[in-house]
């Protein structure tokens, strides 16, 4: 198993929030943190060190619509899927939560292996979608362009697929080395044909693109058989 996925969840029913988090962690594919109002949910979002990968998210707080904390995250240039749970099924409800850019609404009861599927669905999409920025370092991560922009230098860096392959799965990973017969297999698939010294040939024209310093790499970092990215540089996503 590689890294836990960051997921925030926003409800003030404390009973609910629990269950959420024991079977989101269950499997270890999840790692979550619980908000129990809108004022809580910004203060998360917008910590130094926050990264959420998606956003399960209560319509009826008790300082706000959830509804319109959605509307204002959009606006504010957030993209990653959220998902509305919601008591009501009404027509109207759903048309509302998504015309404020909900990705997803779940009616309460619901039942937990659905939700799961919905939010690992709604991730897929995401990762596949132009929407999809994220930040490494000092770079802004597109995967579907194939590019990393340095902002400060007005650098653009073009990838080849499995360099934005070999990106994309170590910044899910999160802090967590993955090691190099898992990565093999994830980017090349199960090819008898390709061996880890292709692997270790990518990871080494990519530090050439990446690190100041290819031979003392410090974001791109070798660590317990495997590689991963530095959380101190790459911890927060641009959204």
């Amino acid at each position: 198993m590689t890294g836990a996925r960051p997921i925030l969840v926003v409800d003030d029913d404390r009973i609910l929030r629990q269950t959420l988090v024991e079977q989101l962690q269950l499997e270890g594919e999840f790692t979550v943190e619980e908000a129990s109002s809108l004022a809580e949910a910004r203060e998360k979002l917008k910590a130094p060190d926050s990264r959420f990968d998606a956003l399960l998210l209560d319509v009826s707080l008790p300082d706000g619509d959830g509804r319109d904390f959605c509307a204002d995250l959009r606006k504010d240039g957030l993209r990653m899927p959220i998902i509305m749970l919601t008591g009501s099924d009404d027509e109207a409800d759903v048309v509302r939560g998504l015309d404020a850019g909900a990705n997803d609404y779940v009616a309460k009861p619901f039942r937990i292996a659905e939700l799961l599927a919905r939010l690992r669905a709604q991730m897929r999409l995401f990762e596949n979608s132009e929407d999809a920025v994220f930040s490494i370092g000092p770079y802004t991560f597109r995967p579907s362009a194939k590019l990393l922009q340095e902002p400060l230098k007005n650098r653009r860096i073009r990838l080849t697929e499995k360099e934005t392959a070999i990106l994309k799965f170590l910044y899910r990973a999160g802090t967590r080395p993955v090691p190099r017969q898992v990565l093999l297999n994830e980017v090349w698939g199960y090819n008898a044909a390709v061996t880890t010294h292709t692997l270790e040939t990518h990871i080494y024209r990519l530090r050439q693109k990446i690190e100041p310093d290819p031979a003392n790499a410090t974001l791109l970092i070798t660590e317990g058989g495997g590689y991963r990215l530095n959380p101190e540089l790459a911890a927060v996503p641009a959204h």
